[in-house]
């Protein structure tokens, strides 16, 4: 099979522990795209925490896309379009403040290069800043603060704290947006329906690519449904087990350049 396009994982997938693209990573991946191969950078990380990679991987000179949100925007890299886009309904974001206030749990959401928050200092929100180079911006009313509509919201703490927080959201708001937890201590709010292997299905058809010619690359639980769509699957050596047990090939862990192993033995052979 000749493959067209290669969508990856960021976090525990192409990038290593210090969060870092290593050097074999890269350029099999920039000879990939010279070869005629598009990349995808699909994450759960907002679009600003993603366009750094993106640009190490000179992804704009070569047509790749950002899928961030979980797919909930994608981005043509080469002439910045948005291709696809999904949002939170207005009405939830209150209830998802107040049930995040009752909780005393920190909740914020992303406006460009800033993080919008009422706890700047809480731990967790800067890990999350942290790990997509954002600044964060304090605010003292986040409803009157951010801009409506925004794309996700992500409620932060101890994981004991928010176990019964998703439980309950995951009642209240059945049917109207996705919850669940991308880490023990990141409670991620989507809109309904987001998923990676949806919104891949979307760029296919505008970029006219089948998906037995897509290669899917992840680690995690929300890289499942893109492993199964995509017509070869791979699991990084890190990988949850479910992943691993839905894929067609367990590679090496992203502290061995498990993405450049399992692309230089199935696309060195076109």
């Amino acid at each position: 099979m000749k493959y067209k396009l290669i969508v990856l994982d960021l976090d525990g997938t192409l990038t290593n522990s210090k969060k870092e693209i290593t050097p074999r990573n890269r350029e099999t991946l920039i000879r990939m795209q010279e070869q005629g191969i598009r990349l995808v950078l699909a994450s759960g990380r907002p679009t600003y925490g993603i366009v750094p990679l993106a640009n190490e991987l000179r992804m704009n000179e070569f047509g790749g896309f950002i899928l961030s949100y979980n797919g909930g925007e994608i981005i043509n890299w080469e002439t910045q379009e948005m291709v696809y886009e999904n949002v939170l309904p207005n009405e939830v974001v209150p209830v998802l403040y107040e049930c995040a206030r009752t909780h005393q749990l920190s909740i914020l959401t992303y406006d460009g290069a800033e993080i919008i928050t009422e706890n700047s200092q809480d731990p967790y929100v800067l890990k999350e800043a942290f790990l997509n180079k954002m600044a964060v911006r304090e605010t003292n009313d986040f409803l009157t603060d951010i801009t409506l509509p925004v794309a996700k919201c992500l409620i932060v703490g101890d994981s004991d704290k928010l176990i019964p927080l998703e439980a309950e959201l995951c009642l209240r708001l059945q049917g109207r947006i996705n919850v669940f937890r991308s880490e023990p201590y990141f409670l991620e709010l989507v809109p309904q329906g987001i998923d990676k292997a949806l919104s891949l299905a979307v760029l296919l058809k505008e970029i006219g690519v089948a998906r037995e010619e897509v290669i899917a690359i992840g680690d995690g639980y929300n890289d499942l449904s893109m492993i199964k769509f995509a017509g070869l699957g791979i699991a990084m050596g890190n990988a949850q087990e479910p992943v691993k047990k839905a894929a067609d090939y367990i590679t090496l862990s992203n502290e061995e350049d498990g993405v450049a192993e399992a692309i230089n033995k199935f696309c060195n052979q076109q």
